[in-house]
C-alpha cells in the first residue's frame, strides 16, 4: 500500500481529544527537561524486544500503521497499557494537558500548545486526523515528527504490538499504534509538556492511559459517534468526562445543561476543581488584514489569525486552561499568551486558501460544526451566498447539517469523500433536494464524480467575485487543496 493510499484509507474518526499532563509546581521553562524525564535513549528497548531498526531500511511506518486489518474501532485500554509497558512506559516520563469534547478540540489544543511554546517550553502536540501529511499528527514545538524518527519509533512499536497480539490474542488498533508512537517520540524528544488529543470519546480512548494530567479540558459536547458513545448528550458527556482524574483541575466549555450537569457531577466525585469560561466577558471585532481583534476579561486584548466566528471562544477556553497551569507553577508570561494566540495556525478550520473566487475550506462535519460555519460566513463574508462543495460520511447527521446550511447557500456541489464510510455524491445530492424542498428555498444542486471536477464546477458557479466553501469532512481537505493546485 502506498503512503497516499494508506492516508486515503484511514479510519480514525474526525476529531481527536488532546491530553497533556503538566509539569510539577515551580518548574521553569529554562530548566530544560521536565520532572520525571529520565534517559530518553533507554525508551523502547524493553526486555524481550530487541530492536532491529537498522535491518528495516525499506520499512514504511505510515503504510504499516494504516493497514486495513487494524483499522477498526475497538475501545478499551488493555492493549494500549500492555503496548506501552513493552516499550518502557514513555507516558510516565511526560506531563500532559488532556483535551476532550466533540467540537473545537483541535483548535483549542493548538492554541494551548502555541502559548506554551511561546513561553519557552518544549511542547508536544498530538492531533487527528491529518490534513496533508501523516507526520503532522505528531509535533514538537510546531515541527512535524521527522521521517526517520517516525520510522524508528514505529519499528519499536511494531515489535511490541506483535507481543501484545501473542499475549492478548488481538493486535493493537491503528489509533493505539499511533498513540504509542507519539508518546515514545515525545519522551525521546524530552518534551516538557504534551498536549494530547483524544481519538474517540475519552473514557476508553487509548490516550486515557496517562496518569493525572496537569489540566483536563472538555470542549463543546454534542451528539456524535452515537453508535459508540451513546444516543443522548448525557451519555456522550459521561464518556468525555471519563478522562478526568482525581484532584485534576478541569476547564469545561459552558455546556448545555444536561452535559454540564454530568461534568460537574464527575468533578465533584473526583475532587476536581472546575472552571468554566464566562463568554459574557468575550468580545470579538471584525476581521481586518487577516486578523481578528479579541478581548477576554482579565486576559485583556489579543489577536487571532484563525478567522472562524467560534475561534475567540476556543481561545478563551485555552486561556482558562493556561491560567490553571499558571496556578500549578508554570511560568507563562502575558506576552506569551498574546504571542502564542496570534501565532496559532490550524489548517482546514474556516481557512481562506484561494481567491477569485474566494475559496474557504472548513472541517465542520456535524450539526454544531455546520452552525459554526454559517455563523462564520455571515460574520466574515456578510451578504454573500456561497457555493457549498460538500462531502460527508454516511454515519453523520448530514440532514441536520443541510437544514442549517441550505438557507445560506447559492448552490451545492456534492462529492464522495475518500473514505469507506463515505456517502455517495448521488445520495447526498438527493438529500439536498429533499431538504431544499422541505425548507422551500431554492438551491442549485449538482453531483460530481470526483473532487477535481467538483472544485472546478464550484468555482465556475461562484464566479470571480463569489465565494466557495468546502466542508463536511476533514478527510477531504488535502484533496481539495490538491485540486486547487
Amino acid at each position: 500500500m502506498t503512503r497516499e493510499a494508506a492516508g486515503a484509507a484511514q479510519l480514525v474518526d474526525d476529531g481527536l481529544e488532546l491530553s497533556a499532563a503538566g509539569l510539577a509546581p515551580d518548574h521553569d521553562a529554562e530548566s530544560g527537561v521536565g520532572p520525571g524525564v529520565g534517559n530518553s535513549a533507554d525508551l523502547g528497548v524493553a526486555p524481550g524486544l530487541a530492536s532491529d531498526v537498522d535491518s528495516d531500511f525499506d520499512f514504511d511506518p505510515v503504510a504499516y500503521i494504516n493497514q486495513p486489518r487494524w483499522q477498526k474501532v475497538s475501545l478499551g485500554l488493555d492493549r494500549t497499557r500492555l503496548l506501552l509497558d513493552l516499550i518502557g512506559n514513555p507516558q510516565d516520563q511526560l506531563r500532559f494537558v488532556h483535551v476532550a469534547g466533540t467540537n473545537g478540540k483541535g483548535s483549542t489544543c493548538s492554541f494551548i500548545a502555541s502559548i506554551l511554546q511561546a513561553a519557552g517550553y518544549r511542547t508536544g502536540l498530538f492531533t487527528s486526523p491529518y490534513l496533508i501529511t501523516f507526520e503532522e499528527r505528531i509535533r514538537v514545538n510546531g515541527a512535524n515528527i521527522p521521517a526517520h524518527d517516525l520510522r524508528d519509533a514505529t519499528l519499536v512499536v511494531r515489535q511490541a504490538a506483535l507481543q501484545v497480539q501473542r499475549q492478548l490474542g488481538e493486535h493493537p488498533t491503528e489509533f493505539e499504534l499511533m498513540t504509542a508512537v507519539a508518546l515514545l517520540h515525545f519522551a525521546r524528544s524530552a518534551c516538557q509538556i504534551v498536549v494530547l488529543e483524544v481519538g474517540l470519546g475519552g473514557r476508553l480512548d487509548s490516550t486515557n492511559v496517562i496518569q493525572a494530567p496537569e489540566v483536563c479540558v472538555i470542549c463543546r459536547i454534542g451528539l456524535d459517534h452515537t453508535a459508540l458513545l451513546g444516543s443522548t448528550v448525557e451519555q456522550v458527556a459521561a464518556e468525555k468526562a471519563g478522562i478526568l482524574k482525581p484532584g485534576c483541575p478541569v476547564v469545561s466549555w459552558p455546556q448545555d445543561a444536561p452535559a454540564m450537569e454530568v461534568v460537574r457531577t464527575r468533578c465533584d466525585q473526583l475532587g476536581c476543581t472546575l472552571r468554566v469560561p464566562d463568554f459574557s466577558q468575550l468580545t470579538a471585532g471584525k476581521v481586518e488584514r487577516g486578523l481578528r481583534p479579541v478581548s477576554y476579561g482579565a486576559f485583556g486584548s489579543f489577536e487571532l489569525q484563525l478567522l472562524g466566528s467560534y475561534q475567540p471562544s476556543n481561545a478563551a477556553l485555552a486561556l482558562e486552561a493556561v491560567a490553571l497551569l499558571r496556578e500549578r507553577g508554570w511560568n507563562v508570561p502575558d506576552a506569551a499568551l498574546r504571542a502564542g494566540l496570534r501565532a496559532t495556525e490550524w489548517p482546514g478550520r474556516f481557512q481562506v486558501v484561494a481567491h477569485a473566487p474566494t475559496f474557504v475550506v472548513d472541517g465542520g462535519h456535524n450539526p454544531q460544526g455546520a452552525q459554526a460555519l454559517v455563523d462564520s460566513v455571515q460574520d466574515v463574508f456578510p451578504g454573500m451566498r456561497p457555493v457549498l462543495l460538500m462531502g460527508v460520511l454516511a454515519d453523520k447527521d448530514y440532514r441536520s447539517m443541510l437544514r442549517t446550511v441550505l438557507p445560506l447557500a447559492k448552490a451545492v456541489v456534492a462529492y464522495e469523500p475518500p473514505s469507506p464510510r463515505a456517502l455517495s455524491a448521488q445520495d447526498l445530492a438527493a438529500a439536498v433536494v429533499q431538504v431544499r424542498d422541505q425548507l422551500q428555498c431554492y438551491v442549485d444542486v449538482h453531483a460530481v464524480d470526483d473532487l477535481v471536477q467538483g472544485v472546478a464546477l464550484a468555482r465556475k458557479l461562484a464566479g470571480q467575485e463569489g465565494l466557495v466553501v468546502a466542508f463536511g469532512s476533514l478527510y477531504s481537505i488535502s484533496q481539495v487543496m490538491d485540486a486547487l493546485g
